[in-house]
């Protein structure tokens, strides 16, 4: 009896634990590699071993004993070091495709020359990397494999689906002047998508000067991006992680630099190692950019999948939009990526009609977010989200529209004309 107890209790105690491990291991690659030369096999395996979505299942130093590796332990991908015997492991890519044709293999050499990458895609590779390999390139390669087998799996490659996860969204939001709402619209933005327990999402304060995410979330950070950019020559997806502070919501935050001095530090490519570390992991990136339009505002947007314009009904801001979108249009790629969102629509102040507005941007307003002062004021003084101090309010309910149109989870629907009273002259 007392080792019938025993033993009902010793499940219980394993019976979650085993449930926890399945549920942390469901959303891992298992990952083989081989790589007979022990210089390259040790920073390759280490880098793989400081990603939290990567289980090292199997690792071999010999090309003829892989494939029985491979046999055995079943990956998610594996990866191939080509440089210790060429021959040998375009001959072990070809084997492995012609028995194993959806697991996804990385090719890995210090050649990077368009005849080796040719030679490496012919025999069955699916990814190439040239050594010595930079982490975010591994770890995006390592995601767009994991969107290869989902693709073979019957999942649909590139797209959030379930847990299997493409290239993560990022989206700038900048002004077309100070007060617009930028930072309000960002941080709200990004509480909405991280709800979605399919989504993980991070808000980078990149306002270096004056931002202010941090008070809007009230939360006091241990590290800002002025550490990370200290750091940049070492950085890691560990500590990457670790400089963001997590909110309630789930919605994690990289500040700004607290100090003024420490803004020089932040340089654009600084900026854009972050951007590729955080896409790698992250499923939604959000940036509140300055309204100064600096190197790192501009790397921000090249980088970013949608760049959202803020705007009023009002004739300096909407004048601003017609500069902003001259200035984009003039790159080739940017222009098309921006959305114009027109803030506090209903506000007794407005200058210009939607329609009005609309004609002049001569381009179409993705979103409109109604105004609802007290509410928005109200949780920017608690240092809340509106989903905790205002859920019911219509501000809210437009951002989260807002959020799950950028996520392509609700059709954008075209501006609504205003109904104009008889004594209406705009």
């Amino acid at each position: 009896m007392v080792f019938l107890i025993r033993e009902l209790y010793t499940l219980q105690v394993r019976i979650p634990y085993v449930f926890w491990w399945w549920w942390k291991m469901k959303d891992v690659q298992r990952i083989a590699i081989v790589d007979p030369s022990d210089s390259t096999r040790e920073p390759l395996r280490n880098l793989l071993l400081g990603v939290e979505t990567v289980w090292l299942e199997a690792e071999c130093s010999r090309y003829e004993f892989f494939i029985d590796v491979a046999r055995q332990s079943t990956p998610d991908a594996v990866v191939i070091a080509l440089d210790s015997d060429h021959h040998k492991a375009l001959q072990l890519i070809q084997q492995l495709t012609d028995e194993f044709p959806n697991m996804p293999i990385l090719a890995v050499s210090a050649r990077g020359d368009g005849q080796s990458i040719l030679q490496a895609l012919r025999a069955g590779a699916k990814e190439f990397l040239t050594a010595p390999v930079v982490l975010e390139d591994l770890m995006l390669a390592m995601q767009r494999l994991r969107s290869t087998r989902s693709g073979s799996n019957g999942d649909i490659g590139g797209t959030f689906n379930g847990n299997h996860r493409g290239e993560s969204l990022v989206v700038s939001i900048i002004g077309s002047k100070g007060g617009v709402g930028c930072t309000s619209l960002a941080v709200n933005i990004g509480c909405a998508i991280a709800q979605d327990p399919n989504y993980n999402a991070a808000l980078v304060d990149l306002d270096l000067a004056l931002g202010d995410a941090d008070v809007a979330l009230d939360l006091i950070p241990d590290y800002t991006l002025a550490d990370v950019a200290m750091n940049v020559d070492r950085l890691d997806m560990q500590f990457l992680r670790r400089s963001l502070c997590k909110h309630d919501s789930g919605l994690s935050l990289l500040p700004h630099p607290v100090q003024m001095e420490d803004i020089a530090l932040v340089h654009d490519e600084h900026l854009g190692r972050v951007i590729g570390l955080l896409r790698a992991s992250y499923s939604h990136l959000v940036f509140d950019l300055s309204k100064r339009f600096t190197p790192t505002d501009w790397t921000a947007m090249r980088m970013s999948d949608v760049v959202i314009l803020v705007a009023q009904l009002e004739l300096t801001s909407i004048r601003n939009v017609v500069r902003v979108l001259h200035t984009m249009d003039k790159e080739e790629g940017l222009g098309e990526k921006v959305r114009i969102v027109m803030n506090r629509v209903g506000a007794e102040d407005s200058e210009i009609s939607l329609e009005k507005a609309q004609e002049t941007i001569g381009k179409p307003i993705f979103w409109q977010v109604p105004n609802d002062y007290r509410a928005m004021l109200g949780a920017r003084n608690a240092g809340v989200p509106l989903m905790t101090h205002a859920p019911k309010s219509k501000t809210h309910l437009s951002l989260v529209g807002l959020a799950n149109a950028l996520c392509g989870k609700t059709p954008v629907e075209p501006v609504k004309k205003e109904r104009r009273s008889f004594f209406s002259f705009r």
